[in-house]
């Protein structure tokens, strides 16, 4: 093949279809057209790389037909594009999809909390059993409320939100064991219930809550929506419905890893209240008014506008562009 000759030959063609893949908007012929060139140039790379090999001739026209399939496939969006459809779409329609669930966890462990309370520090000897009694009154009196002023609130802040975005994280990706979830979350209430029946214990109960609302509100609901968006991909691949089980599980883990992302700034949020509000000498009344305004604005995102996304078709998934056709079942 005399490589030189092709060139001349279709050197006016080659340099349309650059044209129409360089063009910012193509009207219907046009797109037409663009396939018809895009085929013809494909034909011509097949032959040049059958005679030649790679060529600098075929080198041009591959750059060419790389083009013109992103013309014709479309190019990813942009990410400041996506930033704002996470924040006002995905995020909130998949945090409106566990909010019953959220509520049952929330219920759950407030119960789980109350009654292991109330169960040790009604006993005595189960109190005992927890430690020394000087060094019991000693966490009750002192140690309790220090944690929350023996380090620099700057670093403390940050301590707590990357242990408890950790996890956050550990319930939402391990959801899918059914167990990890719940472990975490008996776990935690049984801790919370031990502090408080040794603070009950040595008259101390008003300082618990005094000290746990301002930032626990927040925190605390942010990992009971963790958990159950654990638990839903859990049920998506125990309940698939008419869908094929991987591709349940996959739609289920797309739309509601995006929680875990969401409770990092949530978590964030929580750990800078916990930091810089919790341990200082402010009225309690303010204090915890910062917390419960915290959770009434995660309520109203969480509700409102997660409510308006869902009813908009959001279920908190990528595109199908980005996640591909689904397979169509009957039934």
């Amino acid at each position: 093949m005399d490589l030189d000759a092709l060139a001349a030959a279709r050197r006016a063609e080659w340099a349309r279809l650059d044209e129409l893949s360089r063009a910012r908007r193509l009207a219907g012929a046009e797109v037409d057209e663009l396939v018809t060139r895009y085929r013809a140039a494909s034909a011509d790379l097949a032959d040049i790389k059958t005679s030649a090999g790679r060529t600098s001739h075929g080198d041009h026209v591959s750059t060419m037909l790389a083009r013109a399939r992103l013309r014709l496939t479309g190019a990813p969006e942009n990410v400041l594009r996506q930033i704002p459809r996470f924040f006002v779409l995905q995020l909130p329609a998949a945090l409106y999809r566990v909010r019953w669930t959220t509520l049952v966890i929330a219920v759950a462990f407030v119960a789980v909390t109350t009654v292991v309370a109330g169960w040790v520090s009604s006993d005595p000897a189960l109190v005992a059993s927890l430690g020394d009694r000087a060094q019991l009154e000693q966490y009750a009196e002192n140690e309790f409320t220090d944690y929350y002023t023996e380090n620099p609130a700057a670093v403390f802040a940050g301590t707590v939100w990357t242990n408890n975005a950790w996890i956050a994280a550990q319930c939402v990706l391990f959801g899918i064991t059914g167990l990890w979830p719940i472990m975490v979350l008996v776990q935690n209430a049984v801790g919370v219930g031990t502090a408080a029946a040794v603070m009950i214990a040595f008259d101390r109960a008003d300082v618990f809550v005094l000290y746990i609302l301002p930032h626990g509100l927040l925190e605390l609901t942010a990992v009971f929506v963790a958990a159950a968006a654990g638990l839903h991909i859990f049920w998506a691949w125990i309940a698939p419905g008419p869908r094929r089980r991987g591709e349940a599980l996959a739609a289920a883990g797309r739309s509601l890893a995006t929680v875990a992302i969401g409770l990092v700034i949530v978590l964030a949020v929580s750990g800078a209240i916990e930091g810089f509000v919790t341990g200082q000498p402010w009225p309690w009344p303010l204090k915890i008014g910062i917390g419960a305004g915290a959770l009434a604005l995660f309520l109203v995102y969480m509700l409102l506008v997660g409510g308006r996304a869902h009813r908009a078709g959001e279920t908190g998934d990528l595109t199908e562009y980005e996640t591909g056709t689904p397979t169509l079942t009957a039934g």
